[in-house]
């Protein structure tokens, strides 16, 4: 499952990414925001979309401005492991070294071409397993869970 969602500042580039979920044939939950609001604030939607992802193969795709604020929010939550995205060959990396779940988008500096491009990349690659990948993530959970 994947889930999505955005303040006012990425609610367009979130309904362009339904749209691209959509026509690939994702299974995809919008938790908000539902309509262009100026008023609402990004972290109660990346919060929904961070709550959500209890299983392996449950994503997250949260969009603000800036990118940093649900990218801030996300990492909060245990298990969460969330990643800002700076380009296609990063997003990669970023799945295959760090098995991120949670990919966020800013939607001042990023265009909807390469949002797209993104999200297929974050979508489709897999975590490698490698040994000094999975130690890392180990190391990163013991920190999460204040054992480290």
């Amino acid at each position: 499952m994947i889930y999505i969602g955005a303040d006012h500042r990425g609610f367009k580039l979130k309904e362009s990414i339904k749209k691209f979920l959509s026509d690939n044939d994702y299974i995809f939950e919008d938790v908000g925001a539902f309509q262009l609001d100026p008023a609402d604030d990004y972290p109660g939607f990346a919060k929904k979309v961070a709550e959500r992802i209890i299983d392996r193969k449950d994503r997250g795709i949260i969009i603000c401005g800036s990118g940093v604020g649900v990218d801030d929010v996300a990492n909060k939550f245990s298990g969460v492991r969330s990643g800002l995205a700076i380009n296609e060959d990063q997003i990669k990396a970023a799945r295959n070294d760090d098995d991120i779940n949670v990919l966020s988008l800013a939607s001042d500096y990023i265009s909807e071409d390469q949002a797209i491009k993104i999200v297929g990349i974050f979508l489709e690659t897999e975590f490698s397993g490698e040994e000094r990948h999975s130690r890392r993530i180990k190391e990163i959970n013991k920190i999460e869970n204040n054992n480290g």
